[in-house]
């Protein structure tokens, strides 16, 4: 395989530890800034937002441009927008930042997989993407918890300046390493939209949108939480997320065997309830570190053991839009993640951080619901068709 899929693989690790290293910070950031949790929360939920929204649109407006020189367009738009954070005396200028780099971020993922499954043959298509995807992966289980000890040590801006200069690192890789690439035709916004008219792909889309929106009513405002509820300190919080996302990312290779082995459909449908018991067992687990570290586990991993199965069963459901459906599931990710974030936001401002995870396992249990809706309807045109 082209040795330069790593390349765009440290691309999307940079982007994936921009995403929600804010999280891990928060307490940090709303003193410095003087502002409430809820408040320094709406940064995660205004950059997944812009993410969400981005990517289709800017991809439409840049389809004419040659790739290699829009990555190194969207490198020095994330490097502006990280530098403004790193600097930002006031948090309308890092809300702005935010902005920036959510905006040239999601550009950057989208063209990172379109490169990487352009140089290499088609044999390594797929497990080219697979890198690159690790990426974002590993910012989660490296990157967060990084950004959490700079921060801690060094102040919240911290974390921002390593960003920076790993995107030094990647202008200068692309720069260098990377071949021209011409723009393929794109499909138009409005054309991927209508393909949600069918009832079951947008309660399946639907699906991702809640359980992402469930996990980050707590997964965003996970450090107030370990530090008020559990009363830990900043060392004993990064482990805590150097064990999530270690957690998480096992839990990704195991829905994928699940998914497997049982089906995406049992395996969604079995995810969410589990994933459901677990939130609502969090807050009666505080008393206990050890109690709560098990139960942490078994949310780390569901939170990520459902996405191979959900990627299977869109392909299953419209084979013919398959392409489509991932790129709209990766808006729908973003637009759970920053209803969430919002939501959780809400909770901690006008009730307390001790519900949000109660909360969060609400979303779930509505997740649920779209789920079986979905499956009844494709069991249900399976069996017209066979007739």
């Amino acid at each position: 395989m082209d040795k330069r899929v790593y390349l765009l693989t440290i691309v999307s690790f940079v982007v994936g530890m921009v995403e929600l290293i804010i999280g891990g910070l928060l307490d940090l950031v709303a003193e410095d800034l003087h502002v409430s949790l809820g408040k320094a929360g709406f940064l995660i939920t205004i950059f997944s937002l812009i993410f969400a929204i981005s990517a289709p649109i800017l991809l439409t407006i840049t389809s004419k441009i040659e790739r290699k020189k829009l990555t190194l367009l969207a490198l020095f738009v994330f490097f502006i927008g990280n530098g403004i954070a790193a600097i930002s005396p006031v948090y309308g200028m890092l809300l702005f930042a935010r902005v920036l780099s959510a905006a040239s971020g999601s550009l950057l993922v989208v063209l990172c997989v379109t490169m990487a499954s352009n140089i290499v043959s088609a044999a390594y298509r797929a497990r080219a993407i697979g890198v690159v995807f690790m990426g974002i992966s590993a910012s989660l289980v490296l990157g967060v918890p990084i950004g959490l000890m700079l921060g801690n040590a060094f102040g919240w801006r911290a974390p921002f300046v390593l960003i920076c200069l790993l995107t030094l690192f990647s202008i200068a890789g692309v720069y260098f390493f990377m071949g021209k690439l011409e723009a393929r035709p794109s499909i138009p916004f409005r054309e991927q939209l209508r393909t949600l008219k069918d009832g079951k792909i947008l309660l399946a889309q639907f699906i991702s949108f809640l359980f992402l929106a469930g996990h980050l009513t707590l997964y965003g405002y996970l450090t107030p939480f370990l530090k008020i509820s559990l009363h830990l300190e900043s060392t004993w919080v990064s482990i805590v997320y150097l064990v999530f996302g270690v957690a998480a990312v096992l839990g990704g290779g195991l829905g994928g065997m699940l998914a497997d082995r049982f089906g995406a459909k049992r395996t969604i449908l079995s995810v969410l309830v589990l994933f459901a018991l677990t939130l609502f067992a969090i807050p009666h687990t505080t008393f206990a570190l050890p109690l709560f570290l098990i139960v942490m586990i078994v949310w780390s991993m569901l939170s990520w053991a459902i996405t191979p199965a959900m990627q299977s069963y869109l392909i299953e459901i419209s084979p013919e839009t398959a392409d489509i459906q991932q790129s709209l599931n990766n808006s729908a990710l973003h637009f759970g993640i920053a209803f969430g974030s919002f939501i959780g936001g809400l909770v901690i401002e006008h009730a307390s951080i001790e519900h949000n995870a109660s909360v969060g396992g609400v979303f779930i249990l509505i997740a649920l619901a779209a789920a079986i809706f979905s499956i009844a309807k494709e069991s249900k045109k399976a069996g017209a068709v066979e007739e």
